[in-house]
């Protein structure tokens, strides 16, 4: 039985991390992600949960603190943003090359310079090939509801690769909206016991993690666990089929927002995608046959299944809360476009770079780049490849 509650995200996440009660959390404060640890440690408190919660001295510290726990039997986690996560950047790999099926509640924030403390992707996007698994939210639900599903992919024997619950700064993580939550039960039910095979504390079985790796061995390593992150894709989906069923909420690898017959769609991820999803429900009223397609995860990244959506449309927006700095749009454009490459599906492609450092993205800005769509299948215009929405300047973005 679900219980209707209202929340930030960053209080759903905590919340859902109280009903985990996992058993460590190493944390260190950054803005917008700080209320997350916070939280959770008044919990502690006062005596709602059993987890062992360790403050330390930086981010590099918390994701180190975190394997090392991972790595002794405990069920670990912890939460940053923007620098935070970059700070910790060596030790991402080691938590995905080492299979520590940890989980981090990343609020995403631009990443510097110049400084700003609002959303973009730039932080997640930067780590997207550390070896993590990424799950974005569109709203505080979406962000509670992926969080209950993170151990049950991280620890499933097919996986063992760490998660990544990413949520849009400020806009979800700050901002209240209506929620369903679980029951307690029902979620610790859900997520299950964590039974690790190996771990450094099983003294009947002692084991080393992360040595030396010669040139014999470790590229197979790195093979076994790209082969792990292919198969998180079927692990996924049937996480969010299960949740679905016992809850009623979620969607799987994406959601597809009247796309079925659509001549033009946009892809998106994070937040925004509401805003997309307005503007498509008042463009259908004047027979336009606009749709979304909001990206849920973006490791593994789901190739097939993309191309698969596309296939009849006519024009696709890619858009992108970050940069790349290549010339031709951010990492999301270079993943749709060879993926449509690959099975040979050829729809128009035009990719936007939206939002960066919480630039406002508006319906009128939606309805702006439909519009778009339309001219450049109908062969009437002819755009760049690559544009941004918003820029403060009246030259070609």
């Amino acid at each position: 039985m679900s219980v209707k509650d209202r929340m930030s995200g960053n209080e759903a996440v905590a919340y859902a991390i109280r009903q985990i009660d996992p058993d460590v959390m190493p944390a260190f404060p950054i803005t917008p992600s700080t209320e997350i640890p916070q939280m959770v440690s008044n919990y502690i408190a006062n005596g709602m949960m059993n987890t062992e919660f360790i403050p330390v001295e930086s981010e590099h510290s918390s994701m180190s603190a975190t394997i090392g726990a991972e790595a002794a039997g405990a069920r670990s986690l912890t939460a940053t943003s923007s620098c935070g996560l970059a700070l910790m950047w060596e030790e991402l790999l080691v938590a995905a090359s080492n299979r520590m099926p940890c989980v981090l509640a990343l609020v995403n924030r631009t990443l510097s310079g110049p400084i700003n403390i609002n959303c973009d992707h730039s932080d997640s996007m930067g780590a997207r090939d550390t070896g993590w698994i990424q799950i974005y939210a569109e709203n505080n639900q979406e962000a509670y509801d992926n969080m209950i599903q993170a151990f049950p992919i991280a620890e499933d024997k097919r996986v063992h690769l760490p998660v990544m619950i990413c949520q849009d700064g400020f806009i979800t993580s700050h901002a209240v909206q209506n929620i369903e939550l679980n029951e307690d039960s029902e979620v610790k039910e859900f997520v299950g016991e964590y039974e690790p095979e190996e771990f450094l504390l099983n003294k009947g079985n002692p084991v080393a993690f992360g040595p030396y790796a010669v040139s014999n061995y470790s590229m197979e390593a790195k093979k076994a666990q790209e082969k792990a992150m292919e198969d998180s894709k079927e692990v996924i989906i049937s996480t969010a089929r299960k949740y679905k069923e016992r809850f009623g909420r979620g969607f799987e690898l994406f959601e597809e927002y009247r796309t079925n017959d659509a001549d033009y769609i946009m892809i998106i991820m994070g937040s925004a995608a509401g805003t997309a999803k307005q503007a498509v429900d008042d463009l259908r009223k004047k027979g336009i046959k606009a749709g979304v397609l909001k990206l849920r995860v973006f490791r593994p990244f789901p190739s097939e299944e993309i191309a698969n959506a596309l296939k009849n449309c006519k024009c696709v927006a890619v858009m992108d809360r970050t940069e790349s700095y290549n010339g031709n749009g951010g990492p999301l454009s270079s993943e749709v476009r060879a993926a449509l490459f690959e099975y040979k599906i050829y729809p128009e492609v035009v990719c936007y770079t939206y939002g960066l450092s919480g630039r406002d993205f508006t319906v009128e800005n939606v309805y702006e780049i439909f519009d778009e769509l339309s001219g450049v299948s109908e062969g009437n215009i002819d755009i760049k490849q690559h544009r941004y929405i918003n820029l403060r300047t009246k030259e070609e973005a």
